[in-house]
């Protein structure tokens, strides 16, 4: 029982965090039809963001970097992806490829390359025992926060007059702008939620790493671009589906594979997404019409 209660615990923490960051990606590929590779970087200034702050109060801390972020995001937007979108969409692919390369390498020149530690989120990293189970702290948190934003965005998409606009713009944007939306407002808004869903989902891996490095976000957002595809391109239902299947996913392979075959988990969790998109090419909850560029 305690075997499965710490399973589930993992499933749900980590299948939260890639959550996060598939609702990230989906959003924007949702609005304006756009895979940003660059929104690992996000993730990156987020992590560099509490470095710097890191001498601040937690509640200090925490609002700083994600205005930053979204400072960052818009940014993003405004300069590298509005004059291009109405590009052929290999050119915004390129466009978020270079945008991330150009990044990471701003990072090296100003903190260098190798990691910078912080003590940021140190104090979840303790455990809080019930019974004879220990469930870190960092765990508990990202279970409610990701569940606590899901729910709001689900709120703000569902039932706001912004959402409603969103969901217009996602099913037809010539439509929409005819109707009177707003294109660059929409877009903006989809970059800032991006943005506050990157700034936490870095601060909870700073938390359970204490370092952050040029390559911060490279990896857990490799995992939430296959959660994006794998739940169905700019679905936001899909994206969180799938982001905590490979959270489920991943913990179970973790706890049942024997000791020499752990180090492979990544080839089973992705021989898992394999088999999925085989049987559905479409993705698990496709979204009902394709993105139309604006």
């Amino acid at each position: 029982m305690e075997t499965v209660v710490q399973t589930a615990v993992n499933a749900l923490s980590l299948g939260g965090l890639y959550a996060l960051l598939a609702l990230g990606i989906a959003l924007i590929f949702g609005i304006m039809g756009l895979i940003n590779f660059a929104y690992g970087e996000l993730m990156m200034i987020g992590g560099y963001a509490l470095v710097l702050v890191s001498g601040q109060p937690l509640p200090i801390a925490l609002a700083m970097t994600a205005a930053v972020v979204v400072f960052a995001a818009l940014l993003m937007e405004r300069i590298a992806f509005r004059p291009v979108r109405n590009a052929d969409p290999t050119t915004l692919l390129v466009t978020s490829f270079a945008l991330s390369y150009l990044l990471q390498h701003v990072a090296i020149l100003i903190f260098g390359s190798f990691p910078r530690s912080t003590s940021v989120g140190s104090g979840l990293d303790n455990a809080v025992h019930v019974g004879g189970i220990a469930v870190s702290k960092v765990d508990i948190a990202v279970i409610v926060v990701a569940a606590l934003l899901i729910s709001a965005l689900a709120v703000v998409v569902g039932r706001t007059t912004t959402g409603i606009r969103m969901r217009a713009a996602a099913e037809d944007f010539v439509m929409a702008r005819l109707v009177g939306v707003r294109a660059d407002r929409i877009v903006a808004i989809g970059f800032a939620i991006s943005g506050l869903l990157a700034a936490t989902a870095a601060y909870f891996l700073v938390a359970q790493t204490g370092s952050v490095g040029p390559t911060f976000g490279v990896g857990p957002v490799l995992v939430a671009f296959i959660a994006t595809i794998v739940g169905g391109l700019g679905s936001l239902p899909g994206a969180v589906v799938a982001g905590f299947g490979l959270g489920f996913v991943t913990a179970v392979f973790q706890q049942v594979l024997p000791d020499s075959l752990v180090p492979y988990r990544e080839a089973f969790v992705f021989a898992v997404v394999l088999v999925t998109l085989i049987v559905r090419p479409e993705g698990l909850i496709p979204q009902r019409t394709r993105a139309v560029r604006v």
